[in-house]
């Protein structure tokens, strides 16, 4: 146990394959119910939240905000699916779900949306080519993008 070698997989130690670790695809990082996270979160997979947070969002894959879930800042990601409340931007460049149960208060921009019956957004709305930037920024606006503003209660 004590002064033997690490061991070894195919000739290679596990302090050699500890460095070599990237973010699998099919990983989801959860922010469980009652958990509450104090600033930025940034995943190369997908975030699913159902506690709160308090900061930037940033998922490579999908962000997924359950109906109990509570995000205070900015989202950016692939896809997201948003149950919960999001009080900030949201830059889907993909796909944007917004469900029954979800309240938005700020600007969405996303190329695809999907709004069910029930879920309210209070700000503006722009579909078309988005591209990943600063949340405050006009990056990837083309010139088909279309811009509605929305204050549905």
């Amino acid at each position: 146990m004590f002064g033997k070698k690490p061991s070894s997989t195919n000739g290679t130690t596990m302090k050699d394959q500890q460095g070599t670790h990237q973010a699998r695809d099919g990983v989801i990082s959860i922010i469980g119910p009652g958990m509450r996270v104090l600033g930025d979160c940034f995943t190369e997979g997908t975030l699913r939240v159902e506690g709160s947070i308090e900061g930037t969002v940033s998922a490579g894959k999908a962000v997924v905000v359950g109906k109990d879930g509570v995000v205070l800042g900015d989202i950016t990601t692939q896809d997201a699916v948003i149950g919960g409340r999001v009080v900030g931007t949201i830059i889907a460049e993909s796909r944007l779900e917004l469900q029954a149960t979800c309240v938005i208060e700020g600007e969405v921009r996303a190329r695809r949306i999907k709004l069910d019956e029930g879920g309210r957004v209070n700000g503006n709305i722009q579909t078309g080519d988005v591209q990943r930037g600063d949340a405050n920024g006009r990056r990837g606006q083309s010139a088909d993008a279309s811009e509605k503003t929305v204050a549905a209660r």
